[in-house]
């Protein structure tokens, strides 16, 4: 009797070839397009189009309220606290491996598959969550929240190709999107800009109206045009004029000031994170691999647990450490767990 595998299509490249490749291993597949938005036709077309390609089962769920709920408003609420959010970070939490996981478990699939770029091997007894093959698009980082459950019921088929493979194979089977360009970084915020989207959202919240940019001695060399739109380690759009280039070094809610310094008053030796969650749970007293953020590299850290929250202190100092992203700890290529930064020292 054949494996059922619902695939979450979203209409792109990824998820289609994601379903192409595990109807040519003969699972029985089922694709399923969440609805995350009010104009989403466009998406909902190109996943039918592809599941009319493939003859396979389609479905549209509508999570409108949910996403709207567990990612818009988590986003906006992040920034209008001073912090940076990592909406990416919540839908897989929330949305694609809370909700969708759960409808695919209610139509009775066996496997939940997504297009991510990351890999679930079984080694040791037990599954682990690993970096994909292709260092540039490895998603892991993104998906530290699943559970050591869930490992065993979910597929990432593209974990162990690059991008131009995934092309070229969605190219060979003909799957009508196979030329379409990738969908942009926050898929709910238009053209990328999330300074319009919050002022669209809350345009009389305190973070987004005007007050003093500092230096770490406290002299005011200009204004801002609103906290919620910086971000540590910024460099561009600060407006003001200096000698030596200056970053946002600190953004202080409480007093709506941007605080700037040198570049190396950017960097940091530790931080606390909460929100802990551990795929599973390792040895402390190892060194530990962390990346601080979706695109950053890997660096080498102690972790102290604390009764709520973890302490983590770097072997070297990074820069930019950021309220509000999450902190991601590798034991070698594997997934062990994250959390969220809550504080920087």
């Amino acid at each position: 009797m054949k494996k059922k595998v619902v695939v979450a299509m979203s209409g792109g490249v990824d998820s289609s070839l994601t379903a192409a490749l595990l109807l040519e291993k003969n699972f029985e597949v089922v694709g399923v397009t969440m609805k995350l938005k009010d104009n989403f036709s466009g998406e909902i077309d190109d996943a039918a189009k592809v599941a009319e390609k493939l003859r396979i089962k389609f479905y549209v769920v509508d999570f409108r309220e949910d996403f709207r709920r567990d990612v818009v408003n988590y986003f906006s609420d992040e920034y209008l606290l001073g912090r940076t959010p990592n909406p990416c970070v919540m839908c897989n939490k929330k949305i694609k491996f809370g909700k969708l996981f759960e409808f695919a478990q209610n139509l009775g699939a066996d496997f939940l598959a997504t297009g991510h770029y990351a890999q679930i091997i079984f080694e040791d007894g037990r599954f682990k969550l690993k970096k994909a093959v292709d260092a540039k698009k490895d998603q892991s980082y993104v998906l530290y929240n699943l559970s050591a459950e869930q490992l065993g019921k979910i597929l990432f088929p593209l974990g162990r190709f690059s991008k131009s493979e995934v092309r070229n194979l969605a190219e060979k089977l003909n799957l009508p999107i196979a030329r379409k360009k990738d969908s942009q970084e926050i898929c709910f915020v238009p053209n990328d800009d999330y300074k319009t989207f919050l002022k669209n959202l809350a345009p009389g919240a305190d973070a987004l109206q005007a007050g003093d940019i500092e230096d770490v001695s406290g002299k005011i060399l200009g204004r801002h045009c609103g906290f919620a739109n910086y971000t540590i380690g910024q460099r561009k759009g600060l407006g003001i004029a200096a000698e030596n280039p200056l970053y946002v070094v600190k953004i202080d809610a409480e007093n709506k000031k941007i605080i700037v310094g040198k570049n190396d008053e950017t960097f940091s030796k530790s931080l606390t994170a909460k929100n802990i969650h551990w795929i599973y749970k390792p040895d402390f007293s190892k060194i530990f691999q962390a990346k601080i953020r979706y695109g950053f590299k890997t660096a080498e850290c102690k972790i102290f647990e604390e009764e709520n929250f973890l302490t983590v202190e770097f072997l070297e100092k990074q820069r930019a450490i950021t309220l509000g992203q999450s902190i991601v700890f590798y034991d070698g290529d594997e997934v062990a767990g994250g959390g969220v930064i809550e504080k920087v020292f």
